[in-house]
């Protein structure tokens, strides 16, 4: 299944990336989860929830976000690895991540 993921940072930049079954072959949910993960950390970002528990949406918006839309205007390996996680990890055929608003859709 191909799948188009689609980063926003607000009207008119926006970025697409497809993947497809090949590029997400061989990389398990929870591996696509310990990708964001580890940027999650890596990038320092905030956790949404005062409480502390992160979920993979908080995780992908905030990667997203503190990753910034230079990465992705690149259209380099980073937002690559980054679309495919984002697909492994929500397997749906098309995920919106919306920086300018934080919200998957």
């Amino acid at each position: 299944m191909t799948q188009h993921i689609n980063v926003v940072f607000g009207a008119e930049r926006e970025y697409e990336t497809i993947v497809s079954d090949a590029d997400a072959a061989g990389l398990a949910k929870d591996q696509a989860r310990a990708w964001l993960s580890g940027e999650f950390e890596r990038l320092e970002c905030t956790p949404s929830n005062p409480m502390g528990k992160i979920l993979v949406l908080d995780m992908v918006l905030n990667v997203a976000k503190y990753g910034g839309e230079d990465r992705f205007k690149e259209r380099g390996d980073w937002a690559k690895q980054f679309a495919v996680a984002t697909a492994v990890a929500l397997g749906r055929p098309t995920v919106k991540v919306d920086v300018a608003n934080f919200v998957v859709g």
